[in-house]
């Protein structure tokens, strides 16, 4: 024993091996206690304490019983006439023994905590939305969606890997490729959708989402505005029957998941355009319905879950209308500022090649149009068009991503059917079954229109009580 501590010191391997692992020791111990004082950092901090310290911990740990043994060999070469040394001997009866023992305990002891309380932060930083995020400009575009999306709170591997130990593994192993395309500059740009290696929605949606429970129609309204100086607000309202199951009938939009109800399509490898549905009910009837004429190159057989309507429940990418609609509404681009919804789309459709590039040209193209159109009044809308400017560059930033190539309508949802057919890739009224029944583009179908683009719908009175 007294010979394993002087090769300890002698040797610098194990003296290596012993500081290598003293300093990590002590510097995940700091980083725990700033973790458990609040402090977060940024998502690399999570990564240096939680996977690259505890990577060298274990690598000096190693090194100490690597450098006693080549100390021992090199105590073995001792010149001719001396025997081998003995192998240490521990006599417990002694109290330096005992001491080096029970010192020997205490630091395993630690050194296993912190390795396991490193695996489970490590394990937890690795789920963590900032670190998935973390590639710079590829995931920039998704994290940003993502942040301000529905599912702002909840992580993406609650969505992408789910519960389990296989896809966990799957997800891990898939990582590890994408961490060397990254670096090696492998990747797409844009990223190809739909992702071919999705865990099915049914493992994911459902453990919050789940088709069994009734919701009903439910009212929604829609506010855009006209293209005229006073950019009045227009109202449509729509009655949506979402339904589900209530007892043992299922209807509305979510029948398509009901339980004992199975469809599955054929289409092209971007799902836009479908050749053939099969459904089978739960009353346990079978029918197929197809398009005349030649199915979809490459068509591939899929089974229908939320995605293929729900296909950007979190990356929602939307379109220069959309976003001034809502910017307007929220009272963030002044209303006041005659033809600002007709001149901002148009602002936001100029190609600029960065963020900042489109920040300065939509702001410069706002204010010439408004010193243009009134000269006399240019001064006083001074700030109204600086602050319009301003949102504009952001809702830019947020949905044109230049070094992805990702432009407007890159990434168009498929709910709904009026910019891209979205719904009308089945409900089109031309797949039709052998008995000549066809898939129903009856639009009470999924909703009722109770007003379209009025000022002031009647109905909405009605709701507020006036």
């Amino acid at each position: 024993m007294e010979n394993s501590g002087r090769d300890l010191l002698a040797h610098p391997v194990s003296l290596s091996g012993a500081a290598i692992a003293t300093i990590t020791g002590v510097l995940m111990t700091l980083l725990f206690a700033a973790s458990m004082l609040g402090w977060e950092g940024s998502p690399y901090v999570g990564v240096v304490a939680y996977v690259i310290l505890p990577t060298l911990l274990i690598m000096g740990l190693l090194l100490i019983p690597l450098g006693l043994m080549l100390a021992r060999r090199r105590r073995a070469r001792l010149p001719e006439g001396e025997s081998l040394p003995p192998l240490p001997v521990v006599d417990l009866n002694k109290p330096h023994t005992r001491v080096l023992a029970l010192g020997f305990l205490a630091l395993t002891t630690v050194n296993v905590l912190l390795l396991a309380g490193a695996s489970y932060k490590g394990l937890e930083v690795m789920d963590s939305p900032a670190f998935c995020g973390s590639c710079h400009s590829v995931m920039d575009p998704e994290r940003t969606m993502h942040a301000r999306s529905p599912h702002a709170r909840v992580k993406c591997v609650e969505c992408h890997i789910g519960p389990g130990a296989s896809w966990f593994v799957k997800s891990k192993l898939s990582g590890a490729w994408q961490l060397v395309s990254v670096n090696l500059n492998l990747y797409p740009r844009p990223i190809p959708t739909p992702v071919k290696n999705l865990r099915p929605a049914r493992d994911t949606c459902e453990q919050c989402h789940w088709p069994a429970k009734f919701v009903g129609d439910r009212l929604k309204v829609i506010t855009r505005h006209a293209d005229d100086a006073e950019n009045t607000p227009l109202k449509t309202a729509l009655l949506l029957h979402i339904g589900g199951q209530r007892g043992t009938k299922t209807r509305g939009i979510h029948w398509h998941v009901s339980e004992g109800v199975r469809v599955r399509y054929l289409s092209d490898p971007k799902r836009e355009k479908i050749g053939a549905v099969e459904l089978s009910d739960a009353d346990g009837t079978r029918r197929t319905y197809e398009i005349k004429g030649d199915q979809p190159k490459n068509a591939q057989w899929r089974e229908m879950d939320c995605v293929d309507c729900h296909n950007r429940p979190t990356h929602v990418y939307r379109l220069p209308a959309e976003e001034v609609d809502e910017a307007i509404e929220a009272g963030h681009i002044a209303r006041t500022l005659p033809f600002v919804r007709r001149e901002a789309i148009r602002a936001l459709q100029v190609d600029y090649p960065t963020a900042e590039a489109a920040r300065a040209g939509i702001k410069a193209q706002l204010a010439a149009f408004y010193a243009k159109l009134d000269p006399a009044r240019a001064s006083e809308r001074l700030a109204a068009v600086d602050a319009a400017g301003t949102e504009l560059g952001d809702i830019w930033a947020r949905n044109v991503w230049p070094k992805m190539k990702i432009k407007w309508g890159t990434y168009p949802s498929l709910l709904g059917h009026e910019v891209v057919p979205g719904c009308f890739r089945c409900h089109d009224g031309e797949h039709a079954s052998s008995d000549g029944r066809t898939i129903s583009q009856d639009c009470d179908l999924c909703h009722q229109l109770m007003a379209q683009d009025e000022k002031d719908p009647a109905v909405l009175r009605q709701f507020a009580g006036r």
